[in-house]
């Protein structure tokens, strides 16, 4: 298994704190150092996986955003059922290299920080209703068959401004 433990940690660890730009850069550099193996390319299709389900939300049926990152005692039952797959002489290499970086993601997660975590999880639904608010906002600005006070308020002043200018008597 030649994958770089330590960046495939810090990889673990930017993904649950939802910083996406630094993680895709640690994904670039484990990948620049991975052999290409069949089991590699299964442990790297599952950590790019979930760096894709973690940074879609409202995804209902991803694994990554059903899961409670603070449960300690599920991370470790996930992680012991990660690691059955990975003994499974079932599955090939492909399949026992993705299950293998379901199983380190979980163990990462377990030594995480709680706080940490608790923090990321509360401001994400935040940053989510924020967005969500805009886009709703920007769809009815740019829809002309829908009135929004923004539309009003623009087209009153702007009427407002007009109808000042033509009182003004012209000066001769």
């Amino acid at each position: 298994m030649p994958v770089p433990q330590a960046l495939v940690t810090r990889y673990f660890q930017l993904v649950a704190a939802r910083q996406f730009t630094e993680a895709e850069r640690e994904l670039e550099r484990v990948k620049q150092k991975m052999q290409k193996t069949e089991w590699n390319r299964g442990y790297f299709r599952a950590l790019y996986g979930m760096l894709l389900s973690r940074r879609t939300t409202g995804d209902d049926y991803s694994f990554f955003t059903k899961i409670d990152l603070t449960d300690k005692v599920s991370l470790n039952n996930y992680r012991r059922e990660f690691l059955d797959h990975t003994r499974n002489g079932l599955h090939g290499d492909f399949d026992r290299g993705y299950f293998s970086a379901w199983a380190d993601c979980m163990r990462v997660l377990t030594r995480l920080d709680d706080v940490a975590i608790a923090q990321t999880q509360k401001v994400v639904p935040e940053r989510e209703a924020a967005e969500t608010e805009r886009a709703k906002l920007e769809t009815l600005r740019t829809d002309k068959s829908q009135a929004t006070i923004a539309n009003f308020l623009a087209k009153r002043s702007a009427a407002a401004e007009d109808s000042a200018s033509e009182e003004e008597p012209a000066e001769e």
